[in-house]
């Protein structure tokens, strides 16, 4: 399954926040045998977004957007979503009466907030969504996620990302399998061990320098199980006994 994952926000690209979304999405993919092939991060900008979801969807198994759901100005995901698709947005009863109750239990466990501020939420833009779009809803998440043909769209904060990925985890899967080979050996030091690994093994290799005190690792990937392993075995050699013939 090859994904691609786009987060939106100028914040992001502003250097105001750290991007560990995409970090975290990629690695709950890798671990579920998903491909991520392509990362993006792109500005607050409707017609932008749109054009790059479409150019995804044809591309990929899966896109996954995450950012821009809220009620601001700048919040304009699922406006471009449903532009990338040709769809208007349109309101579900259900998922309007799930946001309104969220709504009225969020008022009710927090009258101080409500008695100080002029909060007057417009439930129906809240609740919009694409055209037959599925809705994702979940507790932790004011405003819906949902899908849209092969395109999930996902909350910006990162609780309300993760629980929200977690209710559709199981629709992401595929053949990958990999297995990392731990070495004290300095990454520059390691060029014919990947080279080798390459050359012998179909599989993707790529290395991960020490850090924080772990030492570094080789990392090889593939879809079949036994040629991983056999790779993974034949980069433990090398990296144990650096003096081995690698032509051999």
């Amino acid at each position: 399954m090859q994904v691609a994952l786009v987060t939106v926000g100028d914040e992001l690209l502003a250097g105001d926040t750290e991007n560990t979304n995409a970090t975290w999405l990629a690695r709950q993919l890798a671990e579920r045998g998903a491909t991520v092939t392509r990362m993006l991060t792109i500005p607050d900008d409707r017609a932008l977004i749109a054009r790059r979801v479409r150019e995804y969807a044809d591309a990929f198994d899966a896109v996954i957007v995450t950012g821009g759901l809220g009620d601001t100005p700048n919040d304009v995901t699922v406006e471009a979503v449903a532009d990338a698709f040709g769809r208007d947005l349109e309101v579900d009863p259900a998922v309007r009466e799930r946001v309104a109750e969220k709504a009225r239990r969020y008022r009710e466990e927090n009258p101080e907030y409500y008695a100080e501020h002029d909060f007057d939420l417009d439930l129906d833009e809240t609740a919009a969504l694409p055209a037959d779009a599925r809705p994702i809803q979940t507790e932790e998440s004011f405003n819906p996620g949902c899908v849209v043909e092969n395109v999930y769209v996902f909350p910006g904060f990162p609780q309300e990302l993760k629980v929200m990925f977690d209710s559709v985890a199981d629709e992401f899967g595929g053949d990958v399998v990999s297995a990392s080979v731990a070495t004290s050996t300095p990454e520059g030091a390691l060029k014919h061990v990947l080279d080798g690994v390459r050359d012998r093994f179909d599989v993707a290799v790529g290395s991960y320098p020490a850090s924080r005190g772990e030492p570094g690792r080789v990392k090889v990937t593939g879809t079949d199980p036994e040629e991983v392993e056999r790779a993974a075995e034949w980069v433990d050699e090398q990296v144990a006994d650096p003096e081995a013939d690698v032509d051999g």
